[in-house]
């Protein structure tokens, strides 16, 4: 089988893939659920629940009249007893249902469907938007407004995308070999939505035996319209643009999104997702989750419930030393966190803890740029991080810009490969907000003088009415 890549840049660090062997394991539901009532890109949601109300698994509790939202459900069973805002993995404080487990496990009424075939595009899509589909390979942008593509643009390719090349992380992996069908099917679901008449499963690989089984339930099921490719072992093979630009050979315009060059891009585990919600009638509740790290005693891949404290996770397995840090995600591109009293989300792949090792991995003194280019030659973006750092560390947002730094897709590979340890990512990510927040300003003045000017015109024209009348 052809291995597919692209190009420029990437890296390949030490995998760690600790638990790829490591079939999931259903975690037992927290006592307490922290719900976060924002767990994805967009707008924030409105609880639709008051403390003191029961609540079953299930049941949606948040909701907004937003596009860009996806809604949130309850994952245990019992009382609400507090909507207060909590520390989430993403560092914010957001607004969060807290709930009382009441051990019961009472389930909301669901209706199975035995096939999504006699839905309509614009069924399918309410329904999974309704069950809170979010990507889940970490950007958790809401899956249902990634379905639904401007008028004018035409997607005719689905990629199922199982590259997971964030090291320590095996999620992905598992779900590919513990739920082909699954994987097949919620590609199946999007052709239909979208109209889209190919579909392609890309694996890494160092995961040939998922190809292999993937390949072989394709055959079982008698599609002919999927396919699985494999694609190089390398680090960020998995970003959208980087895939599409290896199996597809298309470039994803600067500043555009893959449905720019007729793709849509699926993380394997919210394909599984969708099966779930269209078939099962079973909203986002619980996702696979990789916790690994040399801190943990018990490393896996389990099956965890949306709001689950990583404290509680941290009492079950238990630690072999004393956790000096953890970090919500992969090591490349997560975050470390402050507090063990954060809980799993719906962006949540990884849950990574380290003991006193970890502190080589803290960031470290920089020295003087050596001119080297080791940031240039690694991105996978084809940028010049270096220029972009010395632009930020300016606050010279106009040159940011003009080197394209809106288009850094922050996988931390410059950094990654710095040998003078330039906080490179941190100081380009602090530079996009800085412009993103310039243009969001200069788009309000733009809009208050353009209500101003038609007002103005109003009132003229009402003035020269009255004078002619008069």
């Amino acid at each position: 089988m052809k291995v597919f890549t692209y190009s420029p840049g990437g890296i390949h660090p030490d995998e760690s893939k600790l638990t790829k062997n490591l079939p999931f394991e259903v975690f037992k539901s927290p006592p307490i659920a922290v719900i976060p009532l924002q767990q994805h890109t967009g707008a924030p949601n409105t609880p639709l629940v008051q403390v003191g109300d029961y609540v079953k698994v299930g049941q949606k509790i948040g909701d907004s009249t937003q596009t860009v939202s996806a809604p949130v459900h309850a994952t245990v069973s019992g009382k609400v007893i507090a909507i207060e805002e909590r520390l989430c993995p993403t560092g914010a404080k957001i607004q969060s249902v807290v709930i009382e487990n009441d051990y019961n496990d009472e389930w909301v009424e669901l209706s199975p469907r035995k096939s999504f075939e006699d839905l309509t595009p614009e069924e399918l899509v309410k329904i999974i938007r309704e069950h809170g589909i979010v990507g889940l390979g970490g950007a958790a942008f809401p899956t249902a407004v990634k379905l639904t593509p401007p008028k004018g643009k035409v997607i005719d390719t689905i990629i199922g995308n199982g590259a997971e090349c964030e090291p320590y992380l095996t999620v992905d992996h598992r779900n590919m070999l513990e739920y082909p069908e699954k994987i097949i099917t919620g590609i199946l679901i999007e052709m239909k939505i979208t109209g889209a008449k190919r579909g392609i499963i890309a694996v890494e690989e160092n995961k040939i035996d998922a190809a292999n089984l993937l390949e072989q339930k394709i055959k079982d099921m008698g599609v002919d319209n999927v396919e699985v490719v494999l694609v190089k072992t390398k680090y960020p093979q998995g970003g959208e643009k980087q895939l599409i630009k290896a199996v597809l050979k298309r470039e994803v315009p600067s500043g555009g999104l893959p449905l720019d060059v007729g793709v849509v891009v699926q993380n394997v585990g919210t394909l599984k997702a969708i099966t779930e919600a269209i078939l099962e009638d079973k909203p986002l509740i619980e996702r696979g989750v990789t916790v690994s790290g040399n801190a943990i005693s018990k490393p896996g891949n389990y099956i965890i419930r949306i709001g689950t404290p990583a404290s509680f996770i941290i009492d079950t397995l238990g630690l072999n030393r004393k956790l000096r840090k953890l970090i919500f995600g992969g090591p490349m591109t997560g975050i470390a966190q402050s507090t063990i009293e954060v809980p799993v989300i719906k962006g949540t792949s990884g849950i990574l803890m380290f003991g006193e090792e970890a502190l080589e991995m803290a960031p470290q003194d920089e020295s003087p740029c050596i001119r080297c280019a080791s940031c240039v030659d690694s991105c996978p973006m084809g940028l010049m991080p270096v220029l972009i750092d010395h632009a930020s560390r300016k606050n010279d947002l106009k040159t940011a810009e003009t080197l394209r730094a809106l288009d850094c897709i922050e996988c931390g590979v410059c950094s990654y490969v710095c040998p003078a340890k330039r906080h490179l990512t941190e100081n380009i990510k602090k530079v996009k907000q800085a412009i993103i927040k310039q243009k969001k300003i200069e788009a309000a003045k733009q809009a208050a003088f353009e209500k101003l000017k038609a007002q103005r015109a109003k009132e003229k024209e009402n003035s020269q009415k009255e004078a002619k009348n008069g």
